[in-house]
């Protein structure tokens, strides 16, 4: 058994289609089975299942699946950082989040570690699920991630800076848009548009929904809040969103945000694979971004925790209920 083996069986997994990872491999689909039936022979017991959808993981797999990105990701990061008391660090930070993650939440803390680190580069890489993001650390490819809090991934740790209240964004001429707050049953006949299942805040509303029994179904699945806003502005429906995402589409938009008082907030936050093992760039940029999250503490329906290095942020800024 080889890091190789290993590197090749998480990707089967994550994958589930053996010819499409060989492809993004550059290798044939043979050579990638016949590291799959290795580890098997190794184990002494099957890995993967078969099937006309593809593969999946058996019970032994899952759990060597887990353990191996531990140990992947803890090989990776050192060799980085080992390639850095060698070499010094680099000069380069890479961030992965949502694809307007950066208007929404990041603007200025981009504008302040360039004028502290002039000749930084900072790269953004974009990301349509936490996921993706975490896929992205595990294999190296970012240095951080501002993620959705909710769900733990083997071999990533995540630290949790607020909580947003969720709000529906509404044409301002739509007969909800003068309501003080709405419950989800209260959402039953919209014309929903909503994000795609594999994203974590679509979860986190299905969820709640499901909770009550109800079930949300869009009309139109887009991209991320940024696109929903514009559609609703046009009339076309109205959509589901976070509350400093909601906040600035009242400010720039013409559509209004009603707080929905029973689906759980979502919290986010940083993700990372060991905080002690960060670089020097990527621990100001974390600072940076601590002193710009206090700075949002009026937006309602934001509630603030503590920052990555565990110092309180300003109080909460209770969203209308």
């Amino acid at each position: 058994m080889t890091f190789e083996d290993l590197r090749i069986f998480v990707a089967a997994c994550d994958t589930a289609n053996l010819s499409a990872l060989a492809r993004r491999l550059g290798r044939t689909q043979s050579s990638v089975s016949q590291r799959m039936a290795r580890l098997e022979n190794e184990f002494g017991t099957a890995l993967i299942e078969r099937s006309a959808k593809g593969i999946r993981p058996t019970q032994a797999g899952e759990l060597l699946r887990e353990l191996a990105l531990e140990s992947l990701g803890s090989i990776e990061l050192a060799r980085e950082r080992i390639q850095a008391l060698i070499h010094g660090e680099h000069d380069t930070l890479t961030v992965t989040t949502g694809g307007t993650t950066v208007r929404h939440f990041l603007k200025d803390t981009v504008v302040r570690f360039k004028a502290r680190h002039p000749n930084a580069h900072i790269r953004f890489v974009p990301a349509g699920s936490t996921q993706r993001c975490f896929e992205l650390l595990r294999t190296g490819q970012a240095d951080l991630a501002l993620i959705t809090t909710h769900e733990p991934s083997p071999g990533i740790a995540t630290r949790a800076l607020a909580m947003q209240d969720f709000y529906l964004l509404v044409n301002e001429t739509h007969e909800l848009a003068s309501r003080n707050h709405l419950r989800l049953q209260d959402l039953c006949t919209i014309r929903y548009l909503g994000l795609a299942e594999g994203t974590a805040h679509r979860r986190l509303i299905d969820l709640a929904a499901a909770d009550q029994g109800l079930q949300l179904t869009p009309e139109l699945v887009l991209d991320d809040f940024d696109t929903a806003s514009v559609f609703v502005e046009l009339g076309l429906g109205q959509a589901i969103a976070p509350a400093v995402q909601a906040y600035n589409f009242v400010q720039n938009g013409k559509v209004r945000a009603v707080p929905i008082v029973d689906i759980p907030p979502a919290s986010f936050g940083w993700g990372f694979r060991h905080w002690k093992h960060l670089s020097a760039l990527s621990k100001d940029f974390v600072d940076l971004f601590d002193d710009a999250l206090g700075q949002m503490a009026f937006i309602p329906g934001l509630q603030l925790i503590a920052t990555t290095t565990g110092k309180a942020l300003a109080p909460p800024a209770p969203g209308p209920r």
